[in-house]
């Protein structure tokens, strides 16, 4: 039975077919910031923000390959359904898809009423709230890396690098790009309004960096999830891979999923400037630049959330293994840029891009907020070039050390959520196990001729 339009849902109706579309494609990320999603026909727009749209819950615990991993609350409980309801506050024309809008997915587990306990969204607005409590607003300024590919059969992967120049990072134009890709992603970007500002060429062949303007740290993640899904979407339109992997490469170095956090206080000024202050900064940003970095190796958990994360870390990688700060200083995990003032902020460097943009967003501002409640002080900040052991402590090195650092880390997941954790963790450690069992390239070349 189709349900009769609300004068709200009649409007956008009517909005979005005078401007020629028919299609609304509605999406949410599952556990792993993969966009979820199903196109709707414009006459059935009602029914599905009346009734939602229905999924198998099992969707956040299926893995990249298709196996649906045994997390509580999914095969062991019958595959029960979630329902999704459009948000159309969200909607926006797709600029590469005639006939098509987008908006993003409210999930709802139909048993309680309530949001369903893997929606990364909402486990974001959870934190947000505790947030809210301690009369602060979260700002992130999000910025992504990632690379793009070119088919080649010849190759194990059947993919190389797009433009393999060298000596090219932080450059713009042909040189780098010989088919204008930038160009032409920032413009379907900027259609998209999800606040793209500048792109350019990154350190290795065939990568890309595009920053996003900051906000409210769900706007943010909002953003950074549309972004992600469109650069997927039109690589594929040119018959080409983008990925946000870590480091998919060898001969190259990882993506970073750097995030610029600041919090505005109750009068809307930025919580984090005060010269009077050490380096500047006030006392809050202070406790949460100390509890970011107290809490650093459970969140490697959420911010390096891949096998294959921790092959970006290393010396001389600019990507952070050890837990340190510095004003102004790239190679350390946190870095305060030099603004003051209403640019007071922490940089986060830890991220790699194959991070949920939801769940890095929501870890680090329960870090920080672990931090402000504390009220303790940082270490002193980095001097000189960072990666001596002597001086700061290392990160998990692999994705089993940080899953158990964040299941240790008992303040971390008490605001983070029990039901979320335990989905998360079973869902990663099962990521982890099919790996071990797996045999890689490297093993058959290393020993199979020899042994």
């Amino acid at each position: 039975m189709s349900a009769s339009p609300t004068p709200d849902i009649r409007q956008h109706q009517e909005r979005l077919a005078a401007e020629g579309i028919d299609v609304v494609r509605v999406t949410y990320p599952d556990l792993i910031g993969t966009d979820r999603a199903r196109d709707v026909l414009l006459d059935s727009l009602p029914t599905a923000c009346a009734h939602g749209l229905t999924f198998c819950r099992a969707v956040y615990h299926t893995s990249p390959q298709g196996d649906v991993v045994p997390v509580p609350g999914g095969l062991d409980a019958g595959l029960p359904d979630i329902h999704v309801r459009p948000d159309l506050d969200t909607l926006v024309p797709l600029p590469w898809e005639p006939g098509v809008a987008a908006c993003l997915g409210e999930t709802v587990d139909p048993a309680t009423g309530s949001p369903a306990p893997e929606s990364p969204r909402d486990l974001l607005r959870t934190v947000l709230a505790r947030c809210a409590e301690q009369g602060l607003t979260p700002i992130v300024g999000p910025e992504l890396e990632y690379f793009l590919c070119d088919e080649d059969p010849g190759s194990p992967s059947g993919w190389k690098r797009y433009s393999g120049a060298a000596g090219v990072v932080y450059t713009a134009g042909l040189r780098a790009d010989p088919d204008n890709h930038l160009l032409r992603t920032l413009r379907h970007l900027r259609d998209l309004r999800i606040g793209a500002t500048n792109g350019n060429h990154e350190f290795d062949g065939g990568q890309f960096e595009i920053n996003l303007d900051h906000s409210e740290a769900l706007s943010a993640a909002d953003r950074s999830f549309r972004f992600k899904a469109a650069v997927k979407e039109l690589a594929r339109k040119e018959g080409r891979l983008a990925t946000f992997m870590a480091k998919p490469f060898n001969d190259a170095g990882g993506s970073g999923f750097h995030l610029h956090l600041s919090c505005d206080d109750e009068s809307g000024k930025n919580a984090f400037d005060d010269p009077s202050g050490a380096h500047g900064l006030s006392a809050t940003a202070r406790h949460a630049l100390a509890g970011i970095l107290a809490h650093a190796p459970a969140l490697a958990a959420l911010a390096n959330p891949t096998v294959n994360s921790y092959k970006r870390f290393g010396p001389d990688t600019l990507a952070p293994w050890l837990i340190d700060w510095g004003l102004d200083n790239r190679s350390a995990m946190v870095r305060v840029p030099p603004e003051r003032g209403s640019g007071a902020r922490l940089e986060l460097r830890l991220g790699d891009a194959s991070a949920n943009p939801y769940l890095l967003i929501a870890g680090t501002i329960a870090a920080a907020l672990l931090g402000v409640r504390a009220g303790e002080e940082p270490p002193a900040p980095l001097e000189g070039y960072g990666y001596d052991t002597a001086r700061s402590a290392v990160l998990p090195m692999n994705l089993s050390d940080a899953l158990d650092a964040l299941e240790a880390d008992t303040a971390l997941t008490e605001v983070l959520g029990k039901d979320f954790t335990t989905s998360y963790l079973g869902y990663k450690r099962n990521e982890v196990e099919r790996f071990h069992r797996h045999v890689t390239d490297w093993e058959f070349t290393e020993y199979a001729y020899h042994l």
